[in-house]
């Protein structure tokens, strides 16, 4: 239930002056948007109308000075919502500040301010209303001020939330902008080195000091911890923990960014960005669309900036409140891509290679593989070449999961292209293909000519550079202008410290300073200082004056002072330094010479090294020791790395090249290269990498086909191997059969054959391997079949006939063509067509000719007609199709209703359901009818009718559900009838007491009451069964007794009989009545003993052993059967042990005991199961034993 409220319209000045201060009475209502108030006018909206909501609200905004802000909203409502937008301390009336606009397309309303100012930070409201209600939101602009200026008072900015943004406006980086930069004194160092130095880590410190021009790393080392002390004891007030420092790096995406995982102590503590100096808006929200973004994961802080652009460059620092924790320098080179990476399509196992130039040389680029960086390694071999222009990434072994996108970034610039890897075809199935020797992709261009053209032009721009600094140092200075008369005048006019200020400014200074040079020895050498103004000067070696003479020359022309050593030597090497009053330059001379090598060792390395695929490639190059010296290794002009399957070994006086594995793409120039200052000396030899050569060039040719002759030809491969190919292979495929058979073979200079053995009419498939010292090449394969002669097609078959037809199956029959125009025939291809339809559809293959003139369609539709026609097919193909048959339905003829095979009788067990099914053909489909003893069946019985099939149910049968079923089926064209008798039983009770009587001698009547069942079961009958105490054995004497008595005959004197008596019916037999014992003695008359005493007697005894174990030794793996006899009275218990191990419950062993016949069976003997075996017979007389030793043998 809503609370009705009183409403206070929350309008600021200037905001709709017209509206009333007080509304009528409205409701509070809560939207799915947080952060919106949405009031009600009225209790209940009529039907399709809506008051006014928000589905996009405007989000905060923090912005740089200058920039453009807007604020963007999406409102729904029905009427269409009025939407006004108002701040909380001003007035946004001004059209040239503030502008509104509406997008009907994407309905979005936007807030505009073009070149936002301070004064604009407010807290700004969005109004939507229509006559059911409104809805408002508020948003807050914050605004950073830059540029500050002393005579002009800063406007007071507007209120932050959560504290106060007056603070964060007066905020200054520790690294002044350049433009606020003071000029730095010669010697001074840039702040932005010990910026950089302190979030770096030490392998980093010796570029970064000579980027700065920093020599002494010793004070350098200790100032620094001194500055890191210091900024972690500051840091501590904010920051409790910091680690995993990643400088700022280019990504795939067109994004730069740096990251830190950071535990702050207060969670609030604001973050704070600079770039040169000069703080950068950033957002969490608006990543898309502002430049800076923050993504925060956990404790890791991620900053990124998005639409690289060469003026993104700069040092950027993370400060957190007013200390600094994070400094990184963002450069970006002048360099673009003159060729990109294209698209590879490449063979699963098959190398993939992209290739790309660069418009500058770049050391290293970065390699992308879907977004994941890729470095050198055994999947990955990563190329530069000697000028570092041309740049490749070489993708071996490539998989199915290797394709996707891939991309190259040198600074800020990428490509990027797709890797596109297909199964092999000639792979066997389940087996993994061989790794293959191609390499697939490239750009297809000649990057050597466009690199040497990169590198002319780059030179010439370098020189024409050099022309203009040279032009510039020499030019006059400039006439002097038409101001230039009043500047004098003005000149005269100042009082003395103004001259002063001008003889300060005439002193001599060095405009062009000396730099350090490497000459070899012999060669001259030359120093020049460049001064601003004509004066003498002084050149010192070492600390020590020095004149003209002994090979050295001192001159001097105007303001360019030149020393110049004729032929330098060792002992010319030093420190020459030149001094013109107080001003100095010093440069550093090194004399040496240029790497040499050995004759001997270059002409042994010149020689090729020849290997197989798979092989490893050896190159050994011994120099002299010497310092300075890099040594690098070429392949076909491109540098070759250490790593993955390169290994390159480098000692004081040679260096080692080991290629492992080696493919036919690695074979070309192999090159050292040995640098030092003074020049470079370089050594070539060639790899050679022999395997058996490429596939023959394609496509093959038809030269002529004949109807006794085919002659075709192809193309030399494009890669023999490495060895000259020795002749071609040739084998043939006739169409439709699988086997390839030789043709013969040409030699290499011939690259066509003639094929005599053809079959006019019938069609070939070719296949030429190349083969050369090392084997076979794949083979080039024909693209279609090569007829022999021209096509000859048979005459059209007769008329298909409908011999019958079904619901699931027409049979046809035709006649063969009656001009099968010289071609035998082969088959018939049939097709059908469905009625009030165009379309024929082939019912079998051209490959799999129907052979006989009879076919059995079964795709076909019940109840839908169809027409054929026939075409016979010979070695050429198809003829003309045959006259099309007469329209045939799927559907059966017409029949009488029958039943297939019912069953007459079941018996089923009470409480079961009972369940009668039959089966029958009729058409049309009979009317099917059940009847119970002639009668309509009870509703609870079901019956459940199927195409074919009638299936009468009972869930729960009882006795009384016994009867004789009829089932009906009628149509028609007939009626038929089947009857069932369906027997529902149980297991029969048992008979009642048992009687017996003798009549005469030998035999007994047995006479029992009758079981209770008998009345309900008309097939129930009685068994009777027998055990005397000669044989102690039960056995059948009377079976199938429908009477209660039954006369057994041999009844011997002397001998203990006992009876049993069962009833049994379709479910089993009963529990036995037992008859009380009949023997010698029990119808004697008692004779008086006359005083004599007789005594009885006992059958008891204890137990004996009759027939002993034996000994057995079976194979291990048969089956093995023991036997043993023992009696005993009462009948004794009989225990089995192996080894004194009761075996009696183990299931491994079958173990049984028939009256006295004991018995062990074991499937398959093993050798755990030998031992001694024991028979234990126990009664209460007493006990027996035998035992017997089993061995398994092996």
């Amino acid at each position: 239930m809503f609370r009705r409220t009183k409403v206070i319209d929350g309008t600021a000045t200037g905001q709709d002056p017209a509206a009333e201060n007080v509304r009528e009475v409205g409701i509070k209502k809560k939207s799915s948007v947080p952060g919106v108030m949405i009031t009600q006018y009225i209790e209940e909206l009529p039907e399709g109308k809506s008051h006014p909501d928000f589905t996009r609200k405007p989000i905060a905004l923090t912005i740089q000075e200058g920039k453009f802000a807007f604020f963007k909203a999406i409102v729904i409502g029905d009427p269409q919502p009025t939407v006004t937008w108002d701040r909380n301390n001003g007035d946004v009336s001004d059209t040239s500040r503030y502008q509104t606009k509406y997008d009907p397309n994407t309905n979005e309303h936007t807030f505009e301010m073009p070149n936002v100012m301070p004064d604009q930070a407010d807290t700004y409201k969005c109004f939507a209303k229509n006559e059911y209600g409104q809805a408002i939101v508020t948003v807050v602009l914050n605004v950073i001020a830059v540029g500050f200026k002393k005579n002009k008072a800063q406007p007071e900015p507007a209120e932050a939330p959560g504290g106060n943004f007056k603070s964060v406006l007066k905020r200054r980086s520790k690294i002044l902008p350049a433009s606020e930069q003071p000029e730095r004194k010669e010697g001074e160092i840039d702040p932005k080195f010990w910026e950089i130095l302190i979030s770096s880590d030490k392998k980093d410190y010796e570029s970064i000091c000579a980027e700065f021009g920093v020599t002494d790393f010793r004070w350098m080392l200790k100032t620094l911890n001194e500055m890191k002390k210091e900024r972690e004891e500051e840091q501590a007030e904010f920051v409790s923990s910091l680690s995993n420092l990643r400088h700022i790096r280019v990504n795939s995406d067109n994004t730069a960014s740096f990251e830190l995982d950071m535990d702050l102590i207060e969670p609030s503590t604001s973050l704070y960005l600079y770039k040169d100096g000069v703080m950068v808006p950033y957002t969490k929200e608006l990543g898309d669309s502002m430049k800076h973004s923050l993504k925060l994961v956990g404790k890791k802080y991620i900053f990124s900036v998005r639409d690289l652009m060469p003026d993104d460059a700069g040092l950027y620092q993370l400060d957190v409140g007013d200390v600094n924790v994070f400094s990184t320098d963002f450069k970006v080179p002048p360099v673009d891509f003159l060729v990109k990476i294209q698209e590879v399509k490449a063979t699963e196992r098959e190398d993939a290679v992209f290739e790309c130039v660069l418009s500058n040389p770049f050391s290293k680029i970065l390699w992308f593989g879907k977004n994941l960086p890729l470095e050198q390694g055994d999947k990955y071999d990563i190329q530069v070449s000697e000028d570092k222009l041309i740049h490749k990434l070489v993708v071996k072994d490539c998989l199915i999961v290797d394709k996707g996108i891939y991309s190259a970034c040198a600074g800020i610039k990428s490509c990027n292209a797709w890797l596109v890897v297909e199964a092999d075809k000639d792979a066997q199935k389940g087996k993994k293909a061989a790794r293959k020797t191609t390499r697939a992709g490239g750009s297809g261009m000649d990057l050597q000519k466009v690199a040497q053209e990169q590198q002319t032009k780059l030179a010439k721009d370098r020189e024409e550079r050099k022309e203009q600094i040279k032009a510039a140092s020499v030019a006059p200075p400039p006439a002097p202008t038409a101001a230039e008369p009043e500047a004098t005048k003005e000149l005269s006019d100042v009082s003395e410290p103004a001259a002063v200020v001008e003889v300060a400014t005439a002193e001599p200074r060095i405009t062009g300073k000396l730099s350090d040079i490497c000459v070899l020895r012999g060669n001259p050498a030359e120093l020049t200082v460049e001064m601003s103004m004509d004066c003498s000067g002084t050149w010192f070696k070492d600390g020590e004056p020095l004149n003209s003479g002994a090979g050295v020359t001192t001159t001097k022309s105007g303001t360019r002072h030149k020393l110049r050593i004729q032929s330098c030597k060792d002992d010319d090497s030093g420190v020459y330094r030149f001094v013109s009053g107080d001003q100095s330059t010093q440069a550093k001379v090194t004399v040496g010479g240029a790497p040499e090598f050995d004759p001997d060792d270059l002409y042994k390395f010149s020689k090729p090294v020849i290997i197989r695929v798979g092989q490893n490639a050896a190159f050994k190059m011994p120099f002299p020791p010497q310092g300075n010296l890099e040594v690098r290794w070429f392949r076909d002009g491109t540098e070759i790395k250490d790593g993955g399957g390169v290994k390159i070994a480098r000692e004081p006086n040679h260096s080692r090249l080991l290629l492992r594995d080696c493919l036919r793409t690695d074979a070309g120039e192999i090159k050292i290269q040995l640098k030092n200052p003074f020049g470079a000396m370089e050594a070539t030899s060639r790899l050679i990498v022999l395997d058996r050569p490429g596939p023959p060039e394609g496509p093959v040719e038809t030269v002529e086909t004949t109807s006794s002759l085919i002659e075709i030809k192809w193309s030399p491969p494009k890669d023999d191997g490495g060895s000259a190919v020795t002749n071609y292979i040739i084998e043939r495929q006739q169409a439709g059969q699988a086997l390839w058979t030789k043709l013969g073979d040409v030699s290499a200079d011939k690259t066509s054959i003639r094929d005599r053995n053809v079959t006019h009419g019938k069609k070939y498939s070719y296949r030429i391997c190349a083969q050369n010292p090392e084997g076979l090449s794949d083979a080039l394969e024909t693209a279609d079949s090569i007829m022999a002669g021209i096509m000859i097609l048979s005459g059209p078959p007769g008329a298909p006939a409908v011999v019958s037809a079904s619901k699931t199956c027409i049979n046809l029959t035709w006649t063969p063509p009656e001009d099968d125009r010289g071609v035998p025939i082969i088959g018939y291809q049939l097709e059908k067509r469905k009625k009030d339809t165009n379309l024929w559809i082939a019912l079998n293959a051209l490959n799999e000719p129907i052979e006989d003139v009879k076919y059995a369609v079964k795709e076909v539709t019940e109840g839908a007609e169809y027409e054929f026609r026939v075409s016979a097919i010979n070695e050429s193909g198809a003829g003309d199709p045959s006259p099309p048959s007469a329209m045939a339905c799927a559907k059966n003829p017409n029949m009488r209703p029958c039943f297939k095979d019912p069953e007459d009788f079941i018996v089923v067990r009470a409480g079961n359901s009972a369940r009668v099914k039959v089966c029958y053909e009729g058409e049309p489909p009979p009317q099917i009818t059940w009847l119970k003893d002639d009668e309509p069946i009870s509703p609870w019985i079901n019956v459940i009718n199927t195409e074919g099939t009638s299936q009468l149910v009972i869930p729960s049968s009882k006795r009384s559900d016994s009867a004789i079923y009829t089932i009906k089926a009628k149509n028609s064209m007939g009626e038929a009838s089947f009857d069932i008798e369906v027997r529902v039983t149980d297991e029969p009770k048992a008979p009642g007491p048992v009687e017996l009587e003798q009549s005469v001698t030998g035999k007994v009547v047995v006479s029992w009451a009758p079981s209770p069942d008998q009345e309900l079961d008309d097939r129930l009958y009685y068994v009777v069964s027998q055990r005397d105490s000669a044989t102690r054995s039960w056995k059948n004497v009377a079976d199938r007794l429908f009477a209660n008595t039954h006369t057994v005959n041999n009844i011997l004197p002397g001998v203990q009989y006992h009876f049993r008596i069962f009833a049994k019916n379709d479910m089993g037999l009963s529990d036995p009545s037992q008859s009380p014992t009949w023997g010698a003695n029990s119808n004697r008359v008692p004779i008086p003993s006359k005083g004599l005493k007789s005594s009885g007697v006992s059958f008891e005894r204890p137990p004996s052993i009759l027939v002993p174990l034996k000994v057995h030794a079976p194979p291990k793996g048969y089956q093995l059967y023991m036997t043993c006899a023992v009696r005993g009275c009462p009948t004794p218990t009989v225990s089995w042990y192996l080894d004194d191990v009761c075996i009696n419950f183990d299931k491994d062993y079958y173990i049984t005991n028939s009256f006295g016949v004991c018995s062990i069976y074991i499937l398959r003997v093993r050798s755990k199961d030998s031992g001694v075996y024991k028979v234990v017979a126990v009664n209460s007389f007493g006990q027996a034993q035998c035992s017997t030793k089993l061995a398994v043998r092996d």
